[in-house]
């Protein structure tokens, strides 16, 4: 339940950030203090109700309970460790809300010093698109005891459609880790079947038309093999090949703490490496699809 008395943080509001955090302050009567080194989103989302917060201490003197949406784990415990940042200045009570997609180690390490200071730190991770975030219907795996994922998930359910508890802390990052390293080894397979087909005189429309309707089906392929790589649209400002290989490098690392050889993932390294030194970095990850065919 969320109520009027409810005092709501959020730090980092960009391409995903901002959308949340503006369906959090609509579709709830809690007060939402935001706080993002760009102006920008804060004079947009202040139509919202939201109040812009001067720093990241700021947040945290006045919110119960702080949402983090932050381009990785790495600035994740900069704003948690840093000077004046949030292990400065938590209060007991007080909970923190990781949305990023974060190492699963760092995490843990995280949410140990958080208790250290009666705090809780839990992992909720967002899958889908910004569009997904404009509407409220993102996938979120939490990390997080049973006393918490009930506390923070009609908060979540204000951006979300899909809520899965994955276990304790950490466990909603080794999830979305997961998910998004099959996501991206079921891309290059497409990139190689499509460039496979072309050079054996098979429309590539038809290959992937055909395959939809058989046991290669798949959500990356009717998305980003249909809407991506067929007409050629890799935009900016998408799901980079730099996020990308962020997050696959998670899920490497991932694999050997546990003592998995992840061969199809490092194969996917590679090609996200030649595409960052092909000048392609910055374009939605499946451009891969253009250096395979090359």
């Amino acid at each position: 339940m969320i109520t009027s008395v409810m005092s709501i943080g959020f730090i980092g509001l960009g391409v995903m950030g901002e959308p949340m955090c503006r369906n959090l302050a609509s579709r709830s009567e809690a007060a939402v203090r935001g706080f993002d080194p760009d102006p920008a989103p804060l004079r947009r989302l202040a139509e919202h109700g939201v109040v812009g917060a001067t720093s990241v201490r700021n947040v945290a003197e006045h919110a119960s309970t702080i949402f983090l949406s932050l381009p990785s784990g790495e600035v994740v415990r900069q704003v948690c460790e840093g000077p004046e940042g949030l292990l400065d200045v938590i209060r007991a009570g007080q909970m923190v809300v990781d949305l990023s997609t974060s190492p699963v180690d760092i995490t843990r390490e995280l949410a140990a010093r958080f208790a250290e200071r009666g705090a809780d730190f839990v992992d909720a991770p967002v899958a889908r698109t910004r569009a997904a975030a404009e509407a409220g219907t993102l996938a979120i795996m939490v990390g997080a005891g049973a006393e918490e994922f009930a506390r923070i998930k009609p908060l979540l359910a204000t951006f979300a459609s899909d809520i899965i508890h994955c276990g304790p802390v950490g466990c909603g990052q080794v999830v979305k880790i997961l998910n998004n390293m099959v996501l991206f080894e079921t891309v290059v397979a497409l990139a190689e079947a499509k460039a496979i087909g072309e050079r054996s005189g098979v429309d590539p429309a038809l290959l992937f038309d055909a395959l939809s309707k058989g046991s290669a089906d798949s959500f990356a392929l009717r998305s980003h093999g249909m809407k991506s790589m067929l007409p050629g649209l890799f935009p900016e400002r998408a799901f980079s090949v730099v996020y990308a290989r962020k997050d696959l490098a998670y899920a490497l690392r991932l694999a050997e703490q546990t003592g998995i050889d992840a061969s199809g993932a490092t194969n996917v390294d590679r090609w996200f490496g030649k595409a960052i030194d092909s000048g392609l970095g910055g374009q939605y990850h499946p451009v891969v699809s253009r250096l395979i065919a090359a």
